[in-house]
């Protein structure tokens, strides 16, 4: 029985022509061989699984070959190459710096450097993982790397060129590996299970290169397991089913539920997805992807950034026309959030359960931000905002003209007083006010609402808005009496109170109340500053209050908004308004320390202890103001 070798090994490039996806630096490579340009420090850097490494021993190999081809390959058959690929070169040595980065590992580095090699041209040194190296030892390689012999090349790859020193980076010929393509990458094992006799399905393979972004190691160790694990035929479903991969069916299945409104339907969707052991940051971030595809699939120029399995670019951008741009962007905001607030989520399966609600009723908030097919953000404005007033008409008494000839002069000496009076709609349904009145000039336009009022009616001796209405000669009603005749049940008229001035006797009771007020909300403290305080009143519509601690004018501030309706409405009157005061007492003596700045109090104790700022002088000390 043969020993088992892994895809990666057995298939390992063994020429420029074979290396996948780096056309553009075997091209410079083989150029430089050709024209013998080569230079003697090489650093490799990129991903991992790219073929840094295979492309460092293809150029190991190539220089030391002695029947170098026209193209600038390798031959493949002279004793140079045959003892590379057996592993038995002696011109050739690798090093792993992850496990030798001292210094003293580079010294026996330098040291085998000096002797020049037995059979062939060049002595290559090929150090992986370069980045590994401690300080020590890129210093001392330093030397060595900018004047190696003649007959040294050395070849330097890494996966962080960041992390590499500027002084070896200038030494070094840098070339930048590229991931490889989702395309090469597919090209590449159809051409190994072709040669392996493997069925494989292109989608199954496809799946395969875009779970491997871009590192065909990877893909190559993918496939070897699904290979076991399906027995030779490798399918699509097989494929996802070993690499635990989300089916497309899923999010398209998702997408239709969330834009049905069907909140149910998606729910049990990914229960079922969660059953099958998908965390749900996979989950966020698989309709994420979905979600980005869609919005691509939008613009046909875009398209060709779709990355998915091939037969499904049609199914995307069928989906695609059926979508709102909106709703996708919306969505995208939603799952990005979701899934970095993910980590701080107590409830995992509860956080992704939010998002998909969120994105259920998406939809219907955009329908309802839509204007004229437009979709309208609405603003906050700091500036003053106008807002639309209904005005209502006064109420005006319009006498019969037979009566007002007749006690026209009766009708001008109605008291000498004037008298206010308050109209208010009784709360039913909407009425016609014009036919409230018989169709009059005096008809009322009453607003919607429940409860109406108009401007208080006023009549006064002289100049009378309203002309009050006679039931014969000799006989005449006051205003109140006149408008509950003609107006009847629609409306309650109240006669308007009149305002009240301070008074001693009944603010004192209102302050006292509300301080019992304060005590049954357990608010102790703002309950004692409001019996101690007193008052005092300045006018008719203005008093003071006086207190005795800073704190309690504070708690008499944080009721001011309460107390004052309390006291306004009690008065009938809006316009009283009060100040606060606090009387000076005792003053409180504050710690000198804590009104000094750090500055000061290092001069105050400097005073008291001289040897203090001595002992600062000699030590030349600074103080940290």
């Amino acid at each position: 029985m043969d020993k088992f070798i892994v895809s990666a090994r057995k298939y390992r490039p063994q020429t420029f022509d074979t290396v996948v996806g780096q056309a553009h630096i075997t091209t410079t490579l083989k150029n430089a061989i050709k024209n013998n340009q080569l230079a003697h420090a090489f650093l490799f850097c990129g991903p991992r699984g790219v073929g840094k490494t295979t492309c460092a021993r293809i150029l190991a190999k190539t220089i030391n070959c002695e029947n170098l081809q026209p193209d600038g390959e390798a031959c493949n058959t002279c004793n140079s190459c045959r003892s590379f690929n057996d592993g038995a070169s002696l011109n050739i040595h690798e090093l792993d710096a992850a496990s030798n980065n001292s210094v003293d590992d580079i010294r026996s580095l330098v040291e085998q450097v000096r002797f020049a090699p037995q059979a062939g041209r060049y002595k290559v040194y090929i150090v992986d993982e370069v980045h590994m190296l401690s300080t020590s030892a890129f210093n001392a390689f330093l030397k060595t790397l900018e004047e190696p012999p003649p007959y040294a090349i050395f070849i330097l790859a890494t996966t962080e060129k960041h992390k590499i020193l500027p002084t070896i980076l200038s030494r070094c010929q840098i070339f930048d590996f590229k991931r490889i393509t989702n395309n090469d990458t597919v090209m590449h094992l159809q051409e190994i299970v072709d040669k392996e006799d493997i069925k494989a399905e292109k989608a199954a393979l496809q799946v395969i290169a875009q779970k491997s972004e871009g590192c065909m190691r990877d893909s190559l160790s993918i496939l070897d397991k699904i290979v076991s694990f399906t027995n030779g035929e490798v399918t699509y479903q097989n494929t996802l089913e070993h690499l635990n991969i989300l089916d497309h069916d899923y999010y398209f299945r998702l997408l239709d539920c969330l834009l049905k409104l069907d909140m149910a339907g998606g729910m049990l969707l990914y229960d079922e997805i969660n059953r099958k052991g998908f965390e749900g940051d996979l989950v966020l971030n698989g309709v994420a992807e979905f979600m980005r595809n869609i919005l691509v699939c939008k613009d046909v120029r875009a398209a060709a950034l779709l990355d998915v399995v091939e037969g499904m670019q049609d199914k995307y951008t069928q989906t695609a026309s059926k979508v709102s741009t909106a709703y996708l962007v919306s969505a995208l905001n939603i799952l990005n959030e979701a899934e970095i607030n993910y980590k701080m989520a107590r409830n995992k399966r509860l956080h992704v359960e939010l998002a998909l609600i969120k994105l259920n009723f998406l939809q219907q908030a955009i329908d309802l931000a839509m204007d004229n097919g437009n979709v309208v953000k609405k603003k906050r404005v700091d500036g003053p905002v106008a807002y639309k007033i209904k005005p209502v008409p006064s109420i005006q008494v319009v006498a019969n003209a037979a009566t007002a000839t007749t006690s026209g002069s009766a009708s001008t000496n109605t008291g000498a007083g004037s008298a206010k009076l308050f109209v208010q709609e009784q709360p039913r349904e909407q009425a016609s006010a014009s036919n409230a009145v018989n169709n009059k000039p005096a008809a009322v336009s009453a607003p919607t609402t429940a409860v109406k009022a108009t401007n208080p009616i006023t009549a006064s001796g002289g100049a009378a808005n309203a002309t009050l209405p006679k039931t014969g000669v000799g006989t005449k009603k006051n205003l109140l009496a006149a408008l509950q005749e003609k107006y009847g049940d629609d409306y309650v008229i109240e006669e308007v109170k009149e305002a009240e001035a301070l008074t001693e006797e009944k603010l004192h009771r209102l302050w006292m109340q509300y301080a019992d007020k304060l005590e049954e909300q357990q608010k102790h403290s703002a309950t004692i500053t409001f019996r101690t305080a007193k008052l005092q009143i300045d006018a008719d519509n203005f008093f003071t209050i006086t207190v005795y601690a800073l704190t309690q004018q504070k708690f008499v501030e944080q009721e001011k908004m309460m107390l004052a309706p309390h006291i306004q409405e009690a008065f009938n009157n809006r316009s009283i308004s009060f100040k606060i005061v606090v009387e000076e007492g005792e003053k409180e003596e504050i710690p000198a320390n804590l009104l000094l700045n750090s500055k000061q109090r290092f001069e105050r104790i400097a005073q008291q202890y001289p040897l203090l700022k001595e002992l600062k002088d000699k030590l030349r000390l600074e103080i940290d103001y």
